[in-house]
């Protein structure tokens, strides 16, 4: 059989392009029932579901801002570590505040949590709300 070029190309690319697989869904781990699954793993990503800063009985902790930024990355460090993963392998982050007056003092507990050399792309807004009245929300992106 004798092929074109062209037709060797798309046949090399085709049989060597990753086969992705469906996407996993993570079950949630003990607590108040959530209609949302904490991570979803697809195409070599692990999406994380926002996190905010409460307990393991899903109750906001007490402290304010900075404690609550400080219990919502516990948590998603939490349901990285679930999937072997570690904090070096956020590469997005989107931070959800209550009240934008209070960003800078999220970013002073935030940025403990990161390497300074590798810190992940970020995104932050004011939001007319969050659930259980908290303070902040983060959700992040890994690479698996």
């Amino acid at each position: 059989m004798r092929f074109t070029s062209s037709l060797l190309v798309a046949l090399v690319v085709c049989s060597c392009a990753p086969s992705h697989g469906a996407p996993t869904f993570s079950p949630a781990p003990p607590g108040p029932a959530r209609p949302f699954s904490p991570a979803v793993s697809a195409n070599g990503f692990l999406f994380l579901a926002g996190q905010l800063g409460t307990d393991n009985s899903g109750t906001v902790v007490a402290g304010g801002i900075q404690a609550e930024t400080r219990q919502a990355l516990e948590n998603i460090r939490a349901v990285l570590q679930r999937h072997g993963l570690a904090m070096e392998r956020v590469v997005k982050c989107t931070v959800f505040l209550a009240d934008m007056k209070e960003w800078a003092s999220m970013n002073e507990v935030y940025v403990t949590f990161f390497d300074p050399a590798r810190r992940p792309a970020r995104s932050a807004m004011g939001t007319s709300g969050l659930a259980l009245n908290g303070r902040v929300e983060i959700e992040c992106i890994a690479a698996e």
